[in-house]
């Protein structure tokens, strides 16, 4: 029976290693503190828990990083001595390291070795930890340079209530996990504004040429953003209340700090330190997000959501499609 590696006691790690138990895998959750490893051990029935990295990782075929994006490189770092070439890694985090911009692809490649970035996958898509904890199915993409390794992780992870399709756009699959977080902080701040579904809409619509702009730039295929990875999860992350951008962008609306805000919400919500490095991106490559720099301006310069509603107004008036022209 294969076994696995979760790296990381979040709700999305949680839910993953209660997902391949539930199938047969023998499941090894790795946790920082043995308080925490005894507690899941006393919760959980078809997955155990451990403090200890070496147990965890001992003989695993597939190790999955389920950990938030600005501690993928920390903890990359505390596993990679264990890790063999013969195991399969996958990033389940969806965001941007700030400072660099780096995917997390690109983190766990630089951190274990150039050598292993073929071995390395993503999982995205519209995968909501509690529904998936509770059994409700679901639809996600699971991607990889190399397909073969991509089809071989598939096969590991693929449930009757999780579904994965295989792409070998790397690229375009994490920059749509990681972009959206930073539409649906706007798209939250319009519900807790009580501006209704048809601004939403617009602002969504929007927003979201932008990451597609952004994402040819950098070398994505542009169907990736109109399928599970982009459009799909992108609604999911947009309208549904279990969406921790979501939340932030609610509580932000509602008058709260960031600060205040990031408090109210439970675990990290990852748009945040992506909007930062969506920023400081497009500084470097000159491009122009206007979209992107309102949602970092009341992030990070206090910009009234009153001001920013004005600019945003201003840009639907002139608004243009920056991938049409790449299309053609």
């Amino acid at each position: 029976m294969p076994k696995a590696a979760i790296i990381g006691n979040t709700t999305w790690g949680k839910a993953l290693a209660a997902l391949l138990g539930g199938k047969g895998i023998t499941v090894k959750l790795w946790t920082r503190s043995e308080d925490e490893a005894e507690g899941l051990n006393q919760e959980a029935y078809c997955y155990s828990s451990t403090s200890y990295v070496e147990e965890a990782l001992d003989e695993a075929e597939l190790v999955i990083l389920a950990v938030p994006s600005p501690k993928m490189r920390e903890n990359v770092a505390r596993i990679k001595d264990y890790l063999t070439d013969s195991m399969v890694l996958v990033s389940a985090a969806k965001g941007l390291e700030a400072g660099t911009g780096r995917r997390m692809t690109q983190v766990i490649t630089e951190e274990v070795a150039p050598s292993r970035g073929q071995q390395i996958c993503v999982l995205s898509g519209p995968n909501l930890a509690r529904e998936i904890a509770h059994g409700l199915p679901a639809a996600s993409i699971i991607a990889a340079h190399d397909i073969v390794i991509a089809e071989r992780a598939r096969g590991l992870i693929n449930s009757p209530n999780f579904f994965l399709v295989t792409s070998d756009d790397v690229v375009g699959v994490e920059l749509c996990g990681a972009l959206k977080n930073v539409i649906a902080l706007g798209a939250g701040m319009i519900d807790g504004l009580g501006l209704g579904d048809n601004a939403k809409a617009a602002f969504i619509t929007l927003g979201w040429d932008e990451v597609v702009s952004l994402g040819l730039s950098l070398g994505a295929k542009v169907g990736t953003f109109y399928g599970l990875a982009g459009l799909g999860d992108l609604i999911t992350t947009c309208s549904s209340t279990l969406s921790r951008n979501h939340q932030v962008g609610y509580e932000l609306a509602k008058g709260h700090s960031l600060a205040d805000a990031s408090t109210l919400v439970p675990q990290v919500a990852e748009g945040v330190n992506t909007t930062l490095a969506v920023h400081q991106l497009a500084k470097t490559l000159n491009l122009s997000l206007p979209i992107t720099n309102l949602i970092y301006s009341v992030l990070f310069e206090d910009l009234p959501l009153s001001r920013a509603l004005s600019q945003f107004e201003k840009l639907v008036e002139n608004h243009h499609q920056p991938w049409v022209d790449a299309l053609r």
